[in-house]
């Protein structure tokens, strides 16, 4: 990896991070077949890093793998590896890919601090795979080496979290027409975004100096939970205002609200169901508040649902009113975990059968009597077993009433 020129400001913000595409094409067609970009990220105009790009267009060159071979660099490695010798695919790259086509070659990362930070590197990886390519392209990235530098390293993780495979021992490979990458690109942006809002991150701590720091308390930290309990207030809200207005009406797909979130099977239910939904966000919002109680653990369906939504709810106050957020939050201590919202997500609950049920290929998976409820040992997902506890022995307190 390049050293820096000069010392980066201690402060930085997230927020002022872009990217600037560079393509260079001459008048005659000699780089037909093989586009090359250079792509600078710019901390406003400043530039922090850089990348390079190749697009390789089977479809346009003469002999793909020459042209490619020529180029050298990680081109070079790429066209030995999967492309024969005439341009024709390997039997390697058609079992890696579902369909064989172009490729989008990137290497050469350069990046300096305080931005070569892996979350700020995938996020970059992500945009520009976004913008060099279409459903029927073959990213390819370095595999890190122990010997590798900073750059490498940092690419070839980024690779990973936009689920790369191996395809030998030099080179990632990302199949842009599977559905796991574009849904971990979208993970990515999304936890990029929320940093970008966070008012403390270990990117800008000058502005906490003085701020005692929080001891490892998870994912479950002060601030998060202040904004997880935000977010099961209002969601609470206006759940118990929707119950009221709704009664026994049923919801047609795509309704807009609190119940129009949750899976079909739950449209038609009644109003005392909506009542006991509308409930389980103020069961939840309850314990965060609960000083007494270590962590936080959905007892029943509806809770897992109720608070994935809080989940969610969450990310958007971070992302969209950081105002609010840094009100809220200004006299609580500090942590680089605050708004791990994925974390979230992923240490929160047993698992996420609950969002199965949104899966339209899988309709009926709820009936105990099926195949895929019973090979994979799930419970309680009928909408009538939503609000039966999942252990018998730690049962919600029956005479807790409603709010309304």
């Amino acid at each position: 990896m390049t050293a820096p020129t000069a010392t980066a400001p201690a402060a930085a913000d997230l927020a002022n991070l872009r990217i600037e595409f560079r393509h260079l094409r001459g008048l005659s067609d000699l780089d037909r077949g093989l586009q090359e970009w250079h792509i600078r990220i710019l901390d406003g105009d400043r530039e922090t890093g850089s990348l390079q790009a190749a697009r390789c267009r089977h479809h346009d060159a003469d002999n793909l793998a020459e042209r490619m071979a020529d180029h050298a660099t990680l081109c070079a490695i790429v066209a030995s590896r999967l492309l024969t010798p005439d341009g024709g695919f390997t039997a390697e790259l058609e079992e890696a890919v579902e369909q064989p086509g172009d490729f989008l070659v990137l290497d050469r990362l350069a990046v300096h601090a305080p931005f070569d930070d892996q979350m700020v590197v995938t996020t970059v990886v992500a945009d520009v795979i976004d913008r060099l390519t279409d459903n029927f392209c073959a990213v390819i990235l370095p595999r890190a080496t122990p010997a590798a530098d900073a750059g490498t390293k940092l690419l070839a993780q980024a690779g990973t979290d936009l689920a790369a495979e191996a395809v030998c021992d030099e080179l990632l490979l990302i199949d842009t027409c599977l559905a796991a990458p574009e849904h971990a690109a979208t993970r990515a942006r999304e936890r990029f975004a929320t940093r970008v809002q966070h008012p403390h991150w270990h990117l800008d701590d000058e502005e906490d100096e003085g701020q005692p720091e929080e001891e490892d308390e998870g994912v479950l930290t002060a601030r998060t939970i202040a904004v997880l309990g935000l977010a099961g207030e209002e969601l609470s809200a206006l759940a118990w205002q929707e119950a009221t207005a709704l009664g026994d009406e049923p919801l047609t797909p795509g309704a807009a609200g609190v119940f129009g979130q949750l899976p079909a099977i739950t449209l038609r239910r009644d109003a005392q169901w909506r009542r006991q939904m509308a409930r389980a966000f103020d069961d939840l919002t309850g314990d965060l508040r609960d000083k007494d109680r270590n962590g936080l653990e959905p007892r029943c369906t509806g809770e897992e649902m109720a608070l994935h939504l809080m989940i969610d709810h969450a990310r958007s106050i971070t992302t969209n009113r950081p105002n609010a957020v840094r009100r809220l939050v200004t006299n609580l201590p500090r942590s680089h975990a605050d708004y791990d919202w994925e974390g979230c997500s992923d240490l929160l609950f047993e698992d996420h059968d609950v969002l199965m049920l949104f899966d339209a290929r899988l309709d009926g998976m709820e009936d105990k009597e099926s195949e895929v409820h019973q090979a994979m040992g799930m419970v309680n997902l009928a909408a009538d077993e939503w609000f039966e506890p999942f252990h018998a022995d730690e049962p919600r307190d029956p005479n807790r009433g409603f709010r309304n």
